[in-house]
């Protein structure tokens, strides 16, 4: 489609002006960052990879009745999706521990948690995206009380949805991130499941031998990026079984 004003560049995904008002096209590219952007490198195949899968996993989403901002897929690198206003904060959720939380905790990684525990990151990539507490939200207005209580709700039905669907294809569902955005229909206000849900933003595991299928392939220099999200995509039928990595040529 014919490129339109740039609207915002992040680290993973460019937006621009959709075609309708109300819309934006959200390209992802192929740039890999981890350490808040302090390791950078361009994974080929990435950013078409991490479009399908997220529009899979949003399109299971709105099927279960869980609200997001997603319309439809445009091309291999660019979605369609509804303007929406972003709480500035990170929706983790954890049903292992891994990463940051083993680090604080001093936790083996791999443990399993007595219940899925969801925390809180202000987002902002100069601080570092801290962790907050619902006080923090509270007290500076990112968020209302309804607000907390709706993001609550809707974190845990996208875990409960994405343990499924991921031990239906072998993979245990370590944790994951999300942002949620607020959707404005005249009067009324609609919290939405926004920005993107891929390998990117989720912790996968191989249920049998604990193979690392997820971004930390590229935290830890585990092996290929693309062959590990492949191999999710191919597990849950969005590529073909015999389909080899994506490396295609980018769109300008």
């Amino acid at each position: 489609m014919a490129r339109r004003k740039k609207i915002y560049e992040g680290k993973a995904k460019t937006l621009y002006e959709g075609p309708e008002p109300g819309t934006i096209v959200q390209y992802f590219k192929d740039d890999a960052t981890a350490f808040n952007a302090e390791k950078k490198d361009v994974i080929e195949g990435k950013g078409v990879l991490n479009n399908l899968l997220s529009e899979y996993f949003m399109l299971g989403l709105a099927n279960i009745g869980v609200p997001t901002h997603f319309l439809r897929r445009l091309n291999m690198r660019e979605q369609l999706v509804r303007s929406c206003e972003i709480i500035p904060l990170e929706v983790i959720v954890r049903n292992f521990a891994a990463g940051s939380m083993s680090k604080r905790l001093g936790i083996e990684e791999g443990t399993q948690l007595p219940r899925p525990i969801v925390e809180y990151c202000y987002k902002d990539d100069k601080l570092g995206d801290p962790l907050v507490t619902e006080e923090h939200i509270a007290a500076f207005g990112w968020a209302t009380q309804q607000d907390m209580d709706d993001i609550l709700s809707l974190a845990l039905r996208v875990n409960d949805f994405l343990s499924g669907v991921m031990y239906g294809a072998g993979i245990k569902l370590i944790d994951f991130k999300i942002e949620i955005g607020r959707v404005y229909e005249g009067d009324f206000q609609r919290l939405v499941v926004a920005d993107e849900i891929s390998p990117d933003s989720c912790r996968l595991w191989d249920i049998e031998t604990g193979e690392k299928l997820d971004k930390d392939v590229f935290r830890r220099d585990l092996g290929s990026l693309t062959d590990a999200y492949t191999e999710v995509a191919r597990r849950l039928g969005v590529l073909p079984k015999g389909a080899t990595p994506i490396k295609p040529t980018l769109i300008n």
